[in-house]
């Protein structure tokens, strides 16, 4: 989502990142960093209508990523990260999955990623 702007600097955007959310910060509903998602499968039509950083989401989450995940490897804010993925989960592209506590413990797995995630940022 970010690369060269010509000027040689590899940090710098684009494009702003709020201007793809319509300058949302805050999804519509609660979307916390911890929660998972998973990619749906859809038509080859459906997918050439997608948005650049929808497309990225839908690769990225071939696998189950959080949301703090998809914002350190698209190198977006959270905010952002969470609007998008709201915004995709209204229109059926991903699936979001609640964190399981097992016995009031968290999945040490699912810990090990955000953290992971939240490094990368």
């Amino acid at each position: 989502m970010y690369g060269t702007s010509g000027a040689g600097d590899d940090d710098e955007p684009l494009f702003r990142p709020y201007a793809v959310t319509g300058g949302r910060s805050e999804p519509r509903y609660h979307l916390a960093m911890e929660t998972l998602i998973s990619s749906m499968s859809i038509p080859d039509d459906e997918m050439a209508l997608l948005t650049p950083e929808q497309d990225a989401i839908m690769q990225l989450c071939r696998s189950i990523r959080s949301v703090a995940e998809i914002s350190a490897l698209l190198r977006v804010p959270l905010g952002v990260a969470r609007v998008l993925v709201a915004d995709m989960s209204d229109e059926g592209l991903v699936r979001l999955h609640a964190p399981r506590l097992d016995q009031g413990q968290p999945d040490l797995n699912m810990l090990e990623r955000v953290l992971s995630g939240l490094r990368r940022l």
